[in-house]
């Protein structure tokens, strides 16, 4: 039996990425920097965090200056061609007890950007023996762990925008998609969101900047309620998606929505898709992202109310937006029993 176990259930390690110059971060080479090391010392107080980088001198003069637990941080000299290691990281599944990492195709969001850099990640984490003994399996599927989520009980959350495009599945079709999904993740649920891409998003539609799963059969998303927002219509069609899903058990989901930032935008005039649905969980706590906005409490709050007991903690992103990321898009979590 194949499950792919909910993201708050326990995990061995987080998996970043640190910026340097040959990523898009270039211009603001520092700042991100100090934005990456910030989010590592937020990890590491609950778990160890693997760290791919090229510099690790200079990246642990950055950990230290943020209050990184050191002994917690694992550098490993991979090459990456940018920081987004929830879409190239690996996606662990359960399989009868075992924890099995899989190595699906990363193609830079369609084709987007460069991606063989980031594509050879986890054959590369491999070879270092950050597994151990473990089984890495190789999949000829595309796909990013951004795209998916998941109840831990067999539901697969995703968007039709991202999954079922022909970037991704080339001539495929959706149920070429559900195949998949059943036969590596052990689905036996794919709920498909049609509407609710946000602007700005060069992912075609990541689901976890839209609607994700919580314990108790619970669903937190992306809330729009300025009527004259172009994003109006779309948010508010998936809500109603939202609202029409129903439980393995066939009850209503519980739904938390999120509050709406005023809109962000690049120094071109380019919209930014800020989204408080991008929050990472991690042993005892989840991570929020802020963006400086008078409702980042009220967005903090309704995580909370998702996520009883854990610590709920807010870190900027306004700087990681501007390439069109947040918190979990920079971070991949490795299951309990994943790591050598």
């Amino acid at each position: 039996m194949i499950r792919m176990p909910a993201e708050w259930e326990p995990q061995d390690a987080v998996l970043l990425a640190w910026p340097h110059a040959a990523t898009d971060w270039k211009p603001c080479l520092a700042a991100s920097q100090e934005a990456c090391a910030r989010l590592v010392a937020a990890v590491t107080p609950h778990e160890r965090v693997l760290l791919l980088t090229s510099a690790p001198g200079e990246s642990e003069a950055a950990l230290r200056k943020a209050g990184a637990h050191l002994d917690r941080v694992t550098p490993l000299s991979i090459p990456t061609n940018d920081t987004w290691a929830r879409d190239f990281g690996p996606i662990t599944v359960d399989e009868d007890g075992q924890p099995v990492l899989l190595d699906f195709q990363f193609n830079g969001w369609g084709g987007k950007f460069p991606a063989d850099l980031d594509n050879q990640v986890t054959t590369r984490l491999k070879q270092h023996g950050v597994f151990g003994g473990r089984h890495v399996r190789s999949i000829h599927f595309v796909m990013e762990g951004g795209a998916i989520d998941s109840d831990g009980q067999g539901t697969i959350l995703t968007t039709a925008s991202c999954l079922a495009n022909p970037n991704r599945l080339g001539r495929g079709s959706r149920a070429d998609v559900e195949a998949a999904l059943a036969r590596f993740l052990g689905a036996r649920r794919i709920c498909w969101l049609e509407h609710g891409a946000l602007a700005g998003d060069d992912t075609d539609g990541h689901v976890d900047m839209l609607a994700r799963f919580a314990p108790h059969d619970t669903l937190v998303y992306t809330a729009c309620d300025d009527k004259g927002d172009t994003q109006y219509a779309g948010l508010a069609a998936m809500a109603e998606e939202l609202t029409a899903l129903r439980t393995p058990a066939g009850q209503p989901y519980r739904l938390i929505p999120l509050p709406w930032p005023a809109p962000t935008f690049d120094d071109h005039g380019r919209r930014l898709p800020a989204s408080y649905a991008n929050f990472l969980v991690i042993n005892g706590a989840v991570l929020v992202p802020t963006y400086n906005d008078f409702v980042d409490s009220a967005a903090l709050a309704a995580v909370g109310q998702a996520f009883p007991g854990r610590r709920i903690v807010g870190l900027d992103c306004s700087l990681l937006i501007r390439q069109g990321g947040a918190v979990h898009c920079a971070a991949m979590h490795l299951p309990r029993g994943s790591v050598g």
